[in-house]
């Protein structure tokens, strides 16, 4: 069992000044990477690198990666899924690593920078150049997925129990307002690439490399502020195989059977959710016939409303409790899908209607989730805990592309595709409403706030 500092020296300790500098740069990483998520992973590979591998196709449409045949408008939802399957087996031995060594921070910029490098390498990819898309999507979706568990493994130790919900949902709304100010400068150059010199097709790699830039150079500021925390020497050792420290993360959390109850209802939900965001782009271009200047622009409204719904949020969580604050808005997801799937191709209003939707109840849903999972987590197990919670982040998010992607190759229509994942935000709100969650951060030897 890995241990950590006094419980007094983790998160409380110190002057206020230092921890909100602490704070203060961990929510700029939210800053550097959010980016690869809105400008690479929303908005332009996917429907990007669905122009390639069409080029690419034969004649029945289908690319053959590795000798399978895969039909081209299924190959972004499959390297997403494999990307998330590639980062199940790095993710628990980051963690582990962390936990008992202590150094959180050399890891999560390796993490940071191979993943950043792998975005900055898009820049290359064009022509029929589908597998080495497919490769560069995976490189860098594994990476952003395994820096986050160290990410959030800082949570607990920066901010007391009182903090924990607002230090999260300022995570969030810090990370929405550089994805909507990088996909302003993206609108301006996509719009405006004759002007610039450019083809449309050099504009969007442009806007993918410059992804891979500003995550590199806003990581900095974390690594700098951040600092790591003594750990007791460990007798195992920091190396394991993921699998073995998946399986034994796994086998310590049956201690805590809440926690673990709340887990599993997480990675339901927040299933439906990352494929949502990860496919709606495909979605918008290929069903509803939407150009890519109303698809930025659409992800651009998500992400100013998602800075206020986060902040929002938050302050709902304070009165009427972080777990009926989340169940409320996978009821408004519910809804999300039912509209996309009967809304009209080629009505770009109604597709912002939907956009402004997602934005009010996405960074709250997920900020308000991990901070009170790390209510849950037990004293010196965070980075652990939380590579297990990326894996229902990220990790184990593999399911809802892998369902669409099948949906898709199975029927050619992607409205058939986005309505089989209603199942995930139904089945999750079911299982989160029957998680005791007080009860849970009494057994975790957490204290238990007012309202929860």
């Amino acid at each position: 069992m890995s241990t950590g500092t006094d419980r007094g020296t983790e998160g409380t300790a110190g002057s206020a000044a230092a921890r909100r500098r602490e704070q203060h740069g961990w929510y700029f990483y939210d800053f550097a990477c959010s980016v690869y998520s809105t400008s690479v992973l929303t908005v332009f590979l996917g429907p990007y690198l669905t122009t390639i591998a069409k080029a690419a196709a034969d004649t029945d449409g289908y690319v053959h990666p590795l000798g399978i045949p895969v039909r081209a408008g299924s190959l972004f939802a499959y390297s997403v899924s494999a990307s998330l399957v590639v980062a199940v087996f790095v993710m628990p031995l980051a963690g582990a690593a962390a936990d008992r060594t202590g150094r959180k921070k050399p890891l999560l910029a390796v993490a940071a920078y191979v993943g950043a490098s792998a975005t900055a390498g898009m820049f290359f990819l064009d022509g029929e150049r589908y597998l080495l898309g497919a490769f560069l999507l995976i490189v860098a979706n594994a990476s952003v997925s395994v820096s986050m568990v160290l990410y959030n493994a800082y949570l607990p130790q920066i901010s007391t129990p009182q903090e924990r919900d607002t230090v999260s949902s300022r995570g969030w709304a810090f990370g929405y307002t550089s994805g909507a100010f990088v996909l302003v400068l993206n609108l301006v150059l996509y719009t405006g690439h004759d002007s610039f010199g450019l083809s449309e097709s050099d504009a969007v790699r442009v806007c993918l490399a410059s992804a891979g830039v500003w995550w590199g150079a806003f990581t900095l500021i974390p690594l700098r502020r951040l600092r790591d925390r003594r750990v007791a020497p460990a007798g195992d050792g920091a190396a394991r195989s993921g699998r073995r420290q998946l399986l034994a993360t796994l086998r310590d959390m049956r201690r805590h059977p809440i926690t673990l109850a709340f887990l599993l209802a997480y990675l339901v939900y927040n299933d439906g959710i990352q494929t949502v965001i990860s496919q709606a782009s495909v979605y918008g271009s290929e069903e509803l016939g939407l150009d890519q200047t109303t698809l930025i622009t659409a992800v651009l409204l998500v992400q100013v409303l998602a800075v206020a719904g986060a902040l929002g949020m938050g302050r709902l969580a304070r009165v009427h409790g972080a777990k009926r604050t989340i169940l409320a808005s996978l009821a408004v997801w519910t809804l999300i899908l039912a509209g996309a799937y009967v809304m009209p191709a080629g009505a770009p209003v109604f597709f912002y209607t939907l956009a402004a939707a997602i934005g009010m109840v996405l960074g709250g849903s997920q900020a308000l989730s991990r901070s009170l999972f790390s209510r849950l987590v037990p004293h010196g197990k965070e980075a652990e805990y939380f590579s297990a919670y990326e894996m229902s982040d990220r990790g184990l998010s593999w399911l809802g592309p892998l369902v669409f992607g099948l949906g898709y190759q199975l029927t050619g229509s992607y409205r058939d595709a986005i309505l089989s994942l209603v199942i995930f935000f139904a089945l999750g709100a079911v299982l989160l409403a029957r998680v005791p969650v007080r009860a849970g951060v009494a057994a975790a030897g957490n204290p238990v706030p007012d309202r929860i």
